[in-house]
């Protein structure tokens, strides 16, 4: 019997999704906000999300599995209303997804391990990516720099 090896990221991290029994515990932990906009992709208020005036120097992870998606040095005041990032820590860990919804064609983004919504990228931020990652607070976990990064699977990921 052989055993699926996982799938690593340019910056060493296990993308392999979690298992079914593993998302369910995940999705058990989420307030009914956080299920809305990670599993439903619904969208907080704009202006309203706790990170969205966070200066703190650190990581931003995906809420459900844990994976870091930006760092501090990428967010920017974008006068959105939702946390801005110019880009992702690893390209690797960050899907673009075409959405057509709402009479809209946008790029959502998605946390490539356990492919919950985060928001949604536009072509109107600053250099050098010209990118804008328009992030939903409660689809990320701050982690301030020199704390351990979350591990909710398990899996040893590196450290910040």
């Amino acid at each position: 019997m052989s055993t699926k090896s996982p799938s690593l990221s340019p910056s060493g991290f296990d993308l392999s999704p979690p298992s079914d029994q593993e998302r369910a515990d995940l999705e058990r932990a989420l307030t009914p906000e956080e299920a809305d906009v990670l599993l439903r992709h619904g969208t907080e208020a704009p202006f309203c999300g706790g990170l969205l005036n966070n200066k703190h120097d650190g990581v931003y992870c995906c809420r459900l599995c844990g994976l870091p998606l930006f760092q501090a040095h990428a967010k920017f005041e974008s006068g959105t209303g939702w946390p801005s990032f110019f880009a992702p820590i690893d390209e690797a860990h960050v899907v673009a997804i075409v959405d057509r919804s709402y009479g809209m064609v946008r790029t959502e983004t998605r946390c490539a391990r356990c492919d919950s919504h985060q928001g949604h990228v536009f072509p109107d931020g600053p250099p050098p990516t010209r990118l804008r990652y328009c992030i939903n607070s409660v689809s990320l976990a701050f982690v301030m720099n020199g704390e351990p990064l979350p591990d909710p699977l398990g899996r040893g990921d590196k450290q910040s």
